[in-house]
């Protein structure tokens, strides 16, 4: 299988506003694309979300718009499972990117990071990107769109990795189906936790 995994920063509160992408692309066992873009957003900054990402107005004058960037990331998106640490608000802001500019939405499918850690390591403390990150020693520059996006994929190829061996793509399957049910639920896992850096096996059936 082939992911992508995204990160968008906004320069406000709308979905809409994108003012930078990352986007990785990996296999079940490494990353062989790396790429970022700041965007135009076309709309203001607010000062809460420059605190959180250090992008202002004016680092993105000469960046390109979403519209003019979207047939970059389409190419680079297309037959890939889309990755985000939070995928709800990531592949929101794509949906809200599209229709601003009157775009076609392609139907991807898309895998949570957060929801997968909190799956096969639930005994952390919480799921933020930064914690499972440390607890992994995978490097971080937080909320830099391609650092995030670099850590989100390291973190599913950790979950795959933590899957016994010839359940990678079970494991998979079975995420991705119960995104197109949202009656499905997943059993419970039915291995105890090990003392230490252990990870639990999900026996998906």
């Amino acid at each position: 299988m082939k992911f992508a995994a995204i990160d968008f920063e906004t320069a406000n509160e709308k979905r809409n506003s994108a003012c930078s992408i990352g986007v990785v692309r990996f296999n079940e066992n490494e990353i062989f694309d790396e790429y970022y873009s700041l965007i135009n957003p076309l709309s203001d900054f607010r000062s809460m979300n420059i605190r959180i990402h250090g992008i202002q107005e004016e680092d993105v004058q000469d960046a390109p718009s979403f519209k003019e960037l979207w047939p970059t990331l389409h190419e680079k998106l297309e037959g890939h499972i889309i990755v985000a640490h939070n995928a709800s608000f990531d592949m929101s802001v794509l949906r809200h990117s599209l229709l601003k500019y009157d775009l076609a939405h392609p139907d991807y499918a898309s895998l949570c990071t957060v929801k997968i850690s909190q799956r096969v390591w639930p005994y952390l403390e919480n799921h933020r990107l930064h914690t499972v990150a440390a607890y992994h020693d995978i490097p971080l520059i937080h909320h830099h769109a391609l650092e995030d996006a670099k850590a989100s994929a390291s973190i599913l190829m950790k979950a795959l990795e933590a899957q016994q061996d010839g359940d990678a793509e079970h494991f998979l399957e079975r995420w991705l189906s119960s995104k197109a049910s949202a009656r499905r639920s997943y059993p419970k896992t039915s291995g105890k936790r090990k003392s230490g850096r252990g990870s639990t096996k999900l026996f998906l059936s």
